[in-house]
């Protein structure tokens, strides 16, 4: 009996880190930041999605919001 319970035990708590995993995996794919604490890696073992990841950041950095299609804040309505 002793055995059947070391066993539950081993794979209860492989359950918990997998789901913990899989849970951080989702905020991370949320929030954006795991490019931060993944970059090192991917630079060292993917060089390609390193420079691509940095080239979709700059591109972002540099966009330009769209003007309103009301018009400018404050502006009379055309009659």
């Amino acid at each position: 009996m002793a055995e059947f319970a070391t066993v539950l035990l081993v794979v209860g708590v492989l359950a918990a880190v997998l789901t913990c995993l899989v849970w951080l995996g989702s905020r991370v794919r949320r929030r954006g930041v795991g490019g931060d604490v993944m970059g090192p890696f991917d630079e060292i073992w993917h060089p390609t999605a390193h420079r691509s990841r940095a080239e979709i950041q700059v591109h972002e950095e540099r966009v330009v919001p769209l003007p309103s299609a009301e018009g400018p804040p404050g502006a009379a309505e055309p009659e």
